[in-house]
């Protein structure tokens, strides 16, 4: 059987309630040929021979199976000690390895750099303390994880992107047919930028300090003029703004209510140098 087919009937057997007794006997009574497999596809995701969604026919999609596995590590595993930095902590997973970093031409700095096991980083990333990626998660080559950010489960996470400090990127693990947060290759975003909810960032887009992306909060695309929910195009350039509510009248609003939006526009060639003078200073 395949390591697909393994995790789809191991969750099929948790959902029916086939896995005999109840969640904590089942943690507890886990076999040893359950934990292999749940190990080998931990090592799989650290490998990024699978991931927790890909591009189909141009759209994002969620590998439910794989976030159906990462969600029986959870269910199937008992709660150990581990040590980490002089730290006792208490999970049902270690940390990832991290002894082949240096190989693979990445590095992370002391005091607090957390990489959960299942998550995979990608060779000449960094990644500055304190900060952390959740399990199924993907940090593609040349990426910066600056620090105070968090890239939550399943996220994924392209190639040469920038997350300025004190970003968060946005786990989606259930359900298990959702997307999770995409950022594309080449993105950068400013300082305390948040994005969740399975919203995308296309390529090469260059997102201002501070934004909010979530498919609840409007876009207005100046370059094809449109209000789009979820996504950034890719090669824009993205700020916050606010605009007039619907309810901007009430009375309870002396001078107007206002509700927070995403401007669009195109990369102007002063952004581009911005972000190559930026790049010349990590090298």
């Amino acid at each position: 059987m395949s390591l697909q087919s393994d995790i789809q009937t191991l969750y099929a057997e948790y959902e029916e309630g086939t896995l005999h007794g109840d969640e904590e006997t089942v943690r507890e009574q886990a076999s040893i040929e359950v934990l292999t497999v749940l190990n080998e596809f931990l090592d799989a995701l650290e490998g990024d021979e699978i991931r927790a969604a890909e591009r189909v026919d141009g759209e994002w999609q969620a590998s439910e199976w794989v976030k159906q596995g990462v969600l029986l590590n959870f269910a199937l595993r008992d709660i150990s000690a581990y040590e980490y930095g002089g730290t006792t902590y208490n999970d049902v997973l270690p940390l990832a390895s991290t002894r082949d970093l240096r190989r693979r031409g990445s590095r992370n700095t002391p005091d607090g750099t957390v990489v959960r096991r299942g998550a995979n980083l990608g060779s000449d990333v960094i990644m500055m303390s304190p900060s952390f990626v959740n399990i199924g998660a993907r940090v593609g080559d040349g990426t910066l994880v600056d620090s105070c950010d968090t890239v939550g489960s399943c996220a994924q996470v392209g190639e040469n992107v920038k997350l300025g400090a004190n970003t968060l990127i946005g786990g989606v693990l259930e359900p298990v047919e959702d997307a999770p947060v995409v950022i594309e290759d080449g993105v950068s975003l400013g300082a305390g930028c948040r994005v969740t909810s399975g919203f995308v960032v296309g390529k090469n887009c260059v997102v201002g300090e501070n934004t909010l992306l979530t498919p609840r909060i409007p876009v207005y695309d100046l370059v094809e003029e449109e209000v789009i929910y979820g996504r950034l195009p890719p090669e824009r350039r993205a700020f916050a703004r606010y605009v007039e509510s619907s309810v901007g009248e009430h009375d309870l609003f002396e001078g107007g209510a206002y509700k927070p939006a995403v401007v669009a526009t195109d990369i102007g060639t002063e952004t581009l140098e911005a972000t190559e003078r930026e790049d010349a200073l990590r090298e």
